[in-house]
């Protein structure tokens, strides 16, 4: 069973995004705030990890400069990130940051998600 990571603060989204991936087989873990997303990073160990961009504490490009900065414990699958703007600039510098991907929320729906996660695994 395939390991995700979902790093997001609105709990209507996360709840679908778990009740998603769950569904189509994954084992999810959240993490509901920027801190508490790099900490389930630096452990390592996921197979993907689906990155919000604005989160609190610590915001997603946060998380991938720190990551950048020291390695995780175990090795982690593609970030996909998570955001509101499709256009956005912070889309590519979370790319060349490391992510691998990203998908603007109000554009997807949940096969979609699935279809997306599955691709990047």
């Amino acid at each position: 069973m395939s390991r995700i990571l979902l790093i997001e603060d609105d709990v209507n989204s996360r709840d679908v995004y778990v009740e998603v991936l769950k569904q189509a087989g994954f084992e999810v873990e959240i993490a509901s705030d920027g801190e508490e997303g790099l900490e389930k990073v630096r452990k390592g160990g996921w197979d993907a990890i689906l990155l919000d961009v604005m989160l609190p504490k610590l915001d997603g490009l946060g998380i991938l400069a720190e990551r950048k900065k020291s390695p995780p414990e175990k090795t982690n699958g593609p970030i996909l990130l998570l955001t509101n703007l499709s256009h956005d600039p912070v889309i590519k510098e979370g790319l060349d940051l490391g992510a691998k991907d990203a998908i603007t929320k109000s554009d997807i729906t949940p096969d979609k998600l699935v279809e997306k996660v599955k691709s990047l695994i």
